[in-house]
């Protein structure tokens, strides 16, 4: 499960799991508060998957200030961003694999690829640089206007 944010292609959280029950979207909220500090304000857009429409994603999204979104049900142009990242997860990490050898090794691999998504991978959306770098300039133009 990921958050990304749009702006900056940054993907400021994540989980795994050999499920897909609510714990884990809401463990990915929650890795993306603590990378954040805050979500209050910020909007977070799915599709319409039972994880996300439950009572519990629902109750947690309001505790930490996140407003729900979801698209129209069968269309997936518009959780684009989400479906993109995907494919090129799969594509850049898991091309030529046939498993894991166990979960750990999974997730180590998983926070490698993830670390430089962030750190080294460019974006054409934002310039053709990282998503910290775009997030480091973005900041540094805010302090300069201050």
């Amino acid at each position: 499960a990921s958050c990304i944010d749009l702006g900056s292609r940054k993907l400021t959280g994540w989980a795994m799991a050999d499920h897909m029950r609510t714990e884990l979207v809401g463990g990915a909220l929650e890795a993306a508060r603590r990378e954040r500090g805050s979500l209050t304000g910020s909007v977070f857009h799915s599709d319409h998957g039972s994880v996300y429409t439950s009572k519990a994603y629902a109750a947690l999204c309001e505790q930490l200030g996140v407003t729900q979104s979801m698209g129209a049900i069968g269309s997936s142009a518009d959780n684009a961003l989400a479906e993109s990242f995907n494919a090129t997860l799969k594509r850049e990490l898991l091309e030529g694999r046939s498993a894991f050898p166990d979960a750990a090794t999974a997730y180590r691999a998983v926070f490698r690829w993830a670390n430089r998504y962030n750190t080294r991978r460019r974006h054409s959306a934002i310039g053709n640089i990282s998503p910290n770098a775009y997030e480091a300039a973005a900041s540094a133009t805010l302090a300069e206007a201050a």
